[in-house]
């Protein structure tokens, strides 16, 4: 039933009444449901005395922060806060205002900085009929062109969600600047679906809009697709990606800047309306110091993100590196010149532009040698290995970074040994192919498990003028794509018998399954692995 606090068809009464939330916890919100309930029970002359009925009555609040049920908490706040029934229907929430809720969790990073908890499920992609052609006229759109988003600190050090305190409130629309991305990002889902390769689709594949796996068990995650019936794929929702809400999170509500610009004239704008001219946030504006690779959005109207870039940088493509630097005025550094450089073709000064952030882009500035080859492998986030132990390969660490990250490589070419200079060759803008990722990569991440399962073997062998430790965990020519490298700048272990080797310390150093301590790993990308998927889009 509708709440009487609220106007259901107003965009403006319906956040104010949802403002009332911040500083409140869950639990605050379901004493106040109960007390309510029990308000109207009393008037009834139903007493509240400890019986089954009451037990009852308190397991329909307890329910919601269930922590295996997906949406408990949504749902608490749909049905006790705002007084209607939680649904699956494909319209907005507030069906008369169009207003879609959305509750979910942030964290904090060692820096400050704010993280949004996991990405914002939009609306489930239908595997039994016709994909949707437009994004304006899609399902997807009346989910997300006007959102009440509700967001709360995930602390895990409480004793249950219940406990969870709401921080931010705000309504949010995705920003002029981002939508035309978005667009690009729905034809590309569309387009892999209408080509039957739903079972191809990776995260990575997009910019901002994604399309997650979604399904809670192996019956439920499998469907035959529309367009390609005889083919199975994993069942998937639309939804914004982690690094842009966590964007949307850090320079949007926890600035208090409103994002939808509802009074005009004394009337209520349209949505629509609004989108067809600049946005006006309230407040001062929306960060006006940060840099962005895109001058004007309408540049992406008619080319894709990627061509934009290729197309930015083209009048750069075969000058060497020392002219650059006299270009842009850059001066000789072994460790960043060539960054520095991809930055300066981007007309920014680092790698934080806003596009990169929202879409999780990391800048890379790659050298191949003259004879074509490519010396160095590219190091992967670090892991703990017990963190391995007792992960399932698409809830782990690195299948998630790997399909939810994009590389754009910044390609130079030496011209010969030593200082020579090096030709720049081009521009790539790369994530990892999802077949890649759930074939050989996930491979040589079981064995990387089964070995820690198993017990890491050592082995003492000289190395020049001393000794190495050699172990039997993933090598570079056992797998295709990826292997295991020390990531410390000095090694540690120490082994079954208490002894130590290694010039390191313990920081240096993690504990395996066994209690054992070994030098700190990390995954890495082959360089041959990197070298030929740089050949399909750069000649070299």
């Amino acid at each position: 039933m509708a709440n009487p606090e609220y106007d259901a068809k107003d965009p403006l009464s319906i956040v104010e009444y949802a403002k009332r939330l911040v500083g409140l916890r869950f639990l605050d919100v379901i004493n106040d449901a109960l007390e309510r309930e029990l308000a109207e029970l009393s008037e009834k002359g139903v007493a509240f005395n400890g019986s089954v009925s009451d037990a009852e009555i308190m397991a329909q609040f307890d329910k919601y922060s269930n922590p295996n049920r997906k949406g408990g908490l949504g749902n608490l706040l749909e049905e006790l806060y705002f007084g209607y029934k939680a649904n699956s229907d494909s319209h907005a929430d507030f069906s008369e205002a169009g207003v879609e809720l959305k509750v979910s969790p942030y964290e904090k990073k060692a820096n400050g900085e704010l993280k949004a908890g996991e990405r914002l499920v939009l609306s489930m992609i239908a595997n039994d009929k016709p994909f949707e052609m437009n994004f304006f006229l899609s399902h997807v759109w009346d989910k997300c062109k006007l959102m009440l988003l509700i967001y709360y600190f995930r602390d895990k050090s409480l004793e249950n969600n219940k406990q969870y305190e709401i921080d931010y409130v705000s309504l949010f629309t995705p920003p002029k600047e981002d939508l035309e991305i978005m667009v690009k990002d729905y034809n590309i889902i569309r387009d892999k679906f209408m080509a039957g390769k739903a079972h191809e689709i990776s995260e990575g594949d997009t910019m901002y809009l994604g399309a997650c796996t979604k399904g809670a068990t192996a019956a439920t995650m499998w469907a035959p697709q529309f367009y390609a019936p005889t083919v199975p794929a994993k069942r998937r929702a639309f939804c914004f990606k982690q690094p842009y809400m966590t964007y949307v999170l850090n320079e949007y509500l926890a600035k208090g800047l409103e994002q939808y610009v509802i009074e005009k004239k004394g009337e209520k704008e349209n949505i629509e309306q609004q989108l067809k001219s600049p946005l006006q946030p309230y407040g001062k504006g929306l960060l006006q110091d940060d840099e962005s690779v895109v001058a004007n959005p309408e540049d992406l109207k008619n080319v894709s993100f990627e061509d934009y870039l290729i197309q930015k940088v083209q009048p750069y493509v075969g000058k060497t590196d020392v002219e650059l630097m006299k270009e842009f005025d850059v001066e000789f550094n072994a460790k960043s010149t060539w960054t520095q450089l991809a930055y300066r073709m981007l007309g920014i000064k680092n790698g934080r532009a806003k596009e990169f952030v929202k879409a999780n882009i990391a800048v890379k500035a790659i050298r191949v040698e003259a004879t074509g080859k490519l010396r160095e492998s590219s190091p992967l986030p670090t892991f703990k290995f017990k963190d391995i132990v007792n992960e399932n390969w698409e809830d782990s660490e690195l299948y998630t970074y790997l399909e939810e990250q994009k590389f754009l490589y910044f390609v130079f070419q030496k011209t010969g040994e030593n200082e020579e200079p090096s030709i720049f060759k081009g521009v790539c803008l790369w994530n990892m192919p999802y077949t890649d990722l759930t074939g050989e990569v996930q491979a040589g991440w079981q064995q990387v498990k089964d070995t820690l399962i198993k017990g890491v073997e050592f082995k003492l062998e000289k190395y020049g003028d001393g000794q190495r430790v050699r172990n039997n965990l993933l090598e570079k020519t056992a797998n295709g794509i990826i292997h295991l490298r020390p990531h410390a700048s000095k090694s540690f272990y120490r082994f079954a018998d208490g002894t130590t080797f290694g010039s390191g310390t313990e920081k240096d150093a993690d504990e395996l399954p066994d209690g054992r301590l070994m030098v700190k790993q990390s995954f890495w990308l082959n360089s041959d692995y990197i070298l030929n998927e740089l050949k399909k889009h750069i000649k070299l």
